[in-house]
């Protein structure tokens, strides 16, 4: 199924919400067009998949699936796969690992999963002990694992129910997304629901580098839990401050994107954490999830909303076109592109979603 491309289709308040200024023009443009692929991906019949939670692409463009087995009804849960499922780009599967094992701290609440230049299987957690959900144990996800690509532990960065919040170096709170930047072997972590911060450590040893709140700011603790769930945001600028810090990129030419859901805004950084400029939609919701096309430029960032995904010019964050249409299953919850600009989708509650790359065509044409 064809999906419908909309150029410059935005309301008025969605032009007077952009927060840099930039209103896209009139000018040509390249445009993605995608297709759905409803045979994507094909999980084993033995099999059932809780909530998809999140989605990464590795060297090999195989992709690698986070979803929550416990989310599962009672009379499905002793066919629940593995949390950690990995399939081709057809959808064959491949193998499947992960859960609670010696050595490590498994999250109770699956989140975010990022696989590195070298392999490495990165996994963290949201959960918070007043979320009181059945199946779950009262702890706190504060700890972000590092595994091998077979599913052998690395190492454990942070422990269950330590943080000491935002000023703490040694723990995460409730991460939502990370990603290895490869030229400086760092761990860019948007730590996320408990916290509100983007925090940076060595990959290797978990040692800490720096940290940043919203427009480069000391970021301040607000711990909610469950975590807010806004209606609604101010006209102008937005907080001081980030709400969910919930998905996280690192461009290669070192720019940080990071996608602050509940304030509906994407805020872009240097390396170290200066603020550069930001996006905002305030109409709809936005900024849920994130992911970078793979072109070596890397021309496009895709930005997730409730139910389209919004296309954005990488370098200037003009707005080039929304992907939407019947059968999608929205902005999704966490994105990823494969070495052939496919986008891949996890949807909690809705579901996994292939979108395969068309053409790149001129003003949708």
């Amino acid at each position: 199924m064809r999906l419908q491309v909309r150029r410059n289709a935005w309301p008025a308040a969605f032009i007077a919400a952009l927060a840099i200024g930039s209103i896209p023009s009139a000018r040509a443009a390249a445009i993605p067009v995608f297709e759905i692929d409803p045979s994507w991906p094909k999980v084993p019949a033995k099999w059932k998949l809780g909530d998809p939670s999140s989605i990464a692409v590795d060297a090999q463009d195989r992709i690698w699936v986070l979803h929550r087995p416990r989310t599962l009804p009672a009379n499905q849960s002793s066919m629940a796969a593995p949390p950690v499922m990995i399939f081709d780009q057809a959808g064959a599967f491949i193998r499947a690992w992960g859960g609670a094992g010696a050595g490590y701290e498994w999250p109770e609440r699956e989140h975010g999963i990022h696989i590195d230049s070298k392999g490495f299987v990165w996994i963290g957690g949201n959960n918070c002990p007043a979320r009181g959900l059945p199946g779950l144990k009262p702890v706190g996800d504060d700890q972000i694992l590092k595994f091998t690509p077979d599913g052998k532990f690395v190492t454990q960065f942070g422990h269950s129910s330590q943080s000491k919040g935002n000023a703490d170096n040694k723990n995460f709170h409730q991460p939502a997304d990370a990603v290895v930047y490869a030229k400086t072997n760092e761990l860019f972590v948007a730590d996320g629901y408990g916290n509100h911060r983007v925090i940076v450590v060595d990959a290797n040893t978990g040692a800490f580098k720096r940290m940043w709140g919203a427009f480069g700011n000391k970021p301040v603790d607000k711990d909610d839990c469950p975590p807010p769930s806004l209606n609604s945001v101010p006209d102008g600028p937005g907080p001081d401050q980030f709400s969910i810090v919930h998905a996280i990129r690192v461009s290669n030419d070192g720019i940080v994107y990071v996608a602050d859901r509940e304030n509906r805004r994407v805020q872009t950084f240097t390396l170290e954490g200066k603020f550069l400029k930001q996006l905002i939609r305030g109409s709809a919701p936005f900024a849920r999830d994130l992911a970078l096309s793979p072109d070596p430029a890397q021309q496009f960032l895709y930005v997730g909303g409730g139910t389209d995904i919004v296309v954005v010019n990488r370098k200037t964050l003009e707005i080039v076109t929304a992907i939407q249409g019947p059968g999608m299953v929205g902005g999704g919850h966490q994105m990823q592109t494969d070495s052939k600009g496919n986008l891949y989708i996890a949807a909690t509650g809705r579901g996994l979603q292939k979108l395969t790359l068309k053409k790149i065509s001129e003003s949708g044409r």
